[in-house]
C-alpha cells in the first residue's frame, strides 16, 4: 500500500537524548535478557541501534496501513510468501525471491499454486502452514478489515489449502501481477493465535501487544518511556542465522536530537540522512559509512484547481492547464531535487519514483525552459501591466501560496529555491510554513493554492492508481477517466512498458502537479558493520544478513552496559 507522507515523519518536538542516557536505555532493554536467553539455543552477539523519526505504531500487517515505519519493522517479524528482487519487476514472476513459499506455478491463467517451505515456523515453534495463508488472505479481502487492502486484493476470488504446505489462489483476471498481489500486500499471520480474535478487537489484543511472527527477528518488548522497541534474532530462522543478535529501533522525533545521537556515536544507523538539518556534516562523520540506495519516495508540488475560498468554484489561476505547464517549465527541477536530497536525486517524469522499473526521464514533456514558460503565460493573458515585477491579468496579480509542514526540512529547502525561480518570471509565491495540525486542516478543507506532499510508493507502477485515479488520495482530487483507462490497460498488458508510457505521458500533459523529486536516499551505518545493503521497497529488509566485523565489537555488542 502506498504510504502518503504529506507531513514527513518528524514533528517539531524538542527532545534531546544525551549520551549519558544510552547505558540506561540498554540496561532497561536487557531486563528480559535471561528469559530471552532461555528461549534461544545460542546467543547471537551484536547490537544495532537504529534512529527513527517517529515511533512505530504497530508492526502487525492489516493494522499498519500507510505507516511506512511500521511496515519496515513488520518486515523483520513477518515474512511474505515471496519478495520482489532488487529489479522490482513485479510483473515478472521469475524475478521474485522465495520466502515462506519455496516455489510457485500456474495450473491455468487464473490459478496460482504456492508450495510452502516446510522449515518455516512461527516464533512460538508452531509450523507455518497453508491454514495461516488462507485465514490471512480471506480476512484481508473483507472490506471491514480495510477498504484499501480489500481493493488491492480485489482480483483474488478465493484461496484454498491443499494439505499443510500447498496454497491455491484463484483470480478473476489474467494479468502479469497476480504473484505480486498474492504475496506483497498481506503477509500471513499465525492462524492459531489470530483466528479467534475479531478484526475489530485485533488492535487491542495481546497478540498485537506482543506479536508472534516468523521472520529473522522476534519481538522482545516496547519501552514507552524511552520510545524504543527491541527485537531479538531468531537463531533457528529457516533461511539462515541472523548476523546481529539484537535490534533496537530508537525514536527521536526531534531532528536536532537525532543528529546529536549520530554525532555522539550513540546510534548505529539511519536510513535517510537528508531528513536531518545538516546532511553534509553527517556524511562527513568518520565513524560511519554512507550507503546510497534508490527510494520509492516521490515528491510533487500539487496544484489545487478549486478555489480555496469556495471549493465549489474553479481556481481563478490554476484551473488553466497552460498556467500549470508554465509554472512547471519555470523550475529547474533537477536543481530542486539536488537541493533537497543530494546529487543522485532527480526530477521524475510523472508521479513515479526512481525505484519503479517504468522510470524513464525521457517521458517528461515539460523541461526547464523559462522562455517557454513566459510565452505560455503571455499567451494566457498574464503580463506585467503595472511594472511592479509581478505578472497580472484583468487586475489580478499572479500571487500564489504553498503550504508546508515546518519540520519537513528537505521540502522547505526546495520550496525556498522554487520561490526564487518563480520570482524571476514574475510569479509571486508565498511560503506558508505550518505546524502539522494546521497543515492537515487546510489540506483536507482545500484551503491552499499549492501544497508539497510526498508519497512512499508500492514497488509497482500500478500503485500510481492509489493516488491518481478517480477517487484516489491526492487532496486536489485529480480525476481523468482517460488516464484511468490507460493505467488499467497497462496493468493487464503483457507488453506493459509501452502501455505505461502512454498513461504517464497523459498525466504529465495535464500537469496536475509539478513532479519535483525522486530521491536517492543515503543511509548512514556504523563502520563496524559489514555486508550492509538497503532495499528499495523496505530499508531494513536485509538487516538479518548484516554482520559485525571481527574484532570491531563495541561494549554494547558484547552485552557490556
Amino acid at each position: 500500500m502506498e504510504a502518503l507522507n504529506p507531513i514527513t515523519l518528524v514533528t517539531p518536538l524538542r527532545i534531546h537524548m544525551p549520551r549519558s542516557l544510552l547505558p540506561a536505555l540498554l540496561a532497561g532493554l536487557s531486563v528480559c535478557g535471561s528469559a530471552l536467553a532461555a528461549q534461544q539455543p545460542a546467543r547471537i552477539p551484536g547490537t544495532i541501534i537504529i534512529a527513527t523519526g517517529s515511533e512505530v505504531a504497530t508492526p502487525v500487517p492489516t493494522l499498519y496501513s500507510n505507516d511506512a515505519l511500521s511496515r519496515e519493522l513488520g518486515d523483520q517479524l513477518f515474512l511474505r510468501l515471496a519478495e520482489p528482487d532488487r529489479t522490482l519487476r513485479t510483473s515478472d514472476e521469475k524475478s521474485f525471491e522465495p520466502r515462506l513459499a519455496r516455489s510457485w506455478h500456474h495450473t491455468d491463467p487464473l490459478t496460482l499454486v504456492f508450495e510452502l517451505d516446510p522449515r518455516a515456523h512461527w516464533h512460538d515453534g508452531v509450523p507455518v502452514t497453508a491454514r495461516d495463508v488462507v485465514f490471512t488472505i480471506n480476512r484481508a479481502r473483507l472490506p471491514a478489515t480495510g477498504e484499501q487492502i480489500a481493493r488491492l486484493l480485489r482480483h483474488i476470488t478465493s484461496v484454498e489449502a491443499d494439505g499443510d504446505h500447498r496454497v491455491i489462489f484463484h483470480f478473476d483476471l489474467d494479468y502479469p501481477e497476480q504473484l505480486y498481489d498474492a504475496t506483497y500486500h498481506q503477509p500471513p499471520l499465525p492462524a492459531h493465535l489470530a483466528e479467534t480474535i475479531p478484526q475489530a478487537d485485533l488492535a487491542k489484543s495481546a497478540f498485537v501487544a506482543h506479536p508472534i511472527g516468523n521472520g529473522p527477528y522476534r519481538w522482545v518488548r516496547r519501552i514507552p518511556e524511552q520510545r524504543a522497541i527491541e527485537l531479538a534474532a531468531d537463531p533457528a530462522f529457516f533461511l539462515g542465522r541472523p548476523g546481529i543478535g539484537r535490534v533496537i529501533f530508537q525514536a527521536s522525533p526531534d531532528i536536532e536530537a537525532r543528529a546529536n545521537l549520530l554525532l555522539a556515536g550513540d546510534v548505529d544507523a539511519i536510513d535517510n540522512v537528508y531528513q536531518l538539518g545538516n546532511p553534509a556534516r553527517m556524511l562527513a562523520l568518520e565513524g560511519y559509512q554512507s550507503v546510497p540506495f534508490v527510494s520509492l519516495s516521490v515528491g510533487y508540488i500539487l496544484f489545487n484547481t478549486r478555489d480555496p475560498a469556495d471549493t465549489s468554484h474553479p481556481h481563478p489561476i490554476l484551473q488553466d492547464a497552460e498556467v500549470r505547464r508554465a509554472l512547471t517549465e519555470a523550475l529547474d527541477r533537477d536543481a530542486l531535487a539536488h537541493t533537497g536530497y543530494g546529487p543522485s536525486s532527480v526530477a521524475p517524469p510523472g508521479p513515479i519514483s526512481q525505484g519503479l522499473w517504468v522510470f524513464d526521464r525521457k517521458l517528461a514533456r515539460f523541461g526547464y525552459d523559462t522562455a517557454a514558460a513566459r510565452r505560455r503565460l503571455l499567451a494566457a493573458g498574464w503580463s506585467d501591466h503595472d511594472g511592479d515585477g509581478t505578472l497580472d491579468k484583468d487586475g489580478r496579480p499572479l500571487h500564489l501560496s504553498i503550504i508546508l509542514v515546518s519540520s519537513a526540512l528537505p521540502r522547505r529547502r526546495i520550496a525556498e529555491q522554487a520561490q526564487e525561480m518563480l520570482r524571476r518570471i514574475g510569479v509571486d509565491l508565498q511560503l506558508l510554513t505550518l505546524e502539522r495540525g494546521e497543515y492537515m486542516d487546510r489540506q483536507k478543507a482545500g484551503r491552499y493554492d499549492l501544497e508539497f506532499p510526498s508519497s512512499n510508493q508500492d514497488p509497482t507502477p500500478s500503485g500510481v492508481t492509489q493516488s491518481w485515479s478517480c477517487g484516489g488520495t491526492n487532496s486536489a482530487r485529480f480525476c481523468d477517466p482517460v488516464f484511468d483507462s490507460l493505467t488499467q490497460a497497462a496493468i493487464v498488458s503483457r507488453k506493459s512498458a509501452a502501455a505505461w508510457r502512454k498513461a504517464l505521458q497523459r498525466i504529465d500533459d495535464d500537469a496536475p502537479a509539478i513532479w519535483t523529486y525522486a530521491p536517492t536516499f543515503v543511509g548512514l551505518v556504523h563502520r563496524r558493520f559489514e555486508n550492509v545493503t538497503f532495499r528499495t521497497q523496505s530499508s531494513w529488509l536485509d538487516l538479518w544478513r548484516w554482520r559485525i566485523k571481527s574484532g570491531a565489537e563495541l561494549p554494547r555488542d558484547r552485552g557490556d552496559h
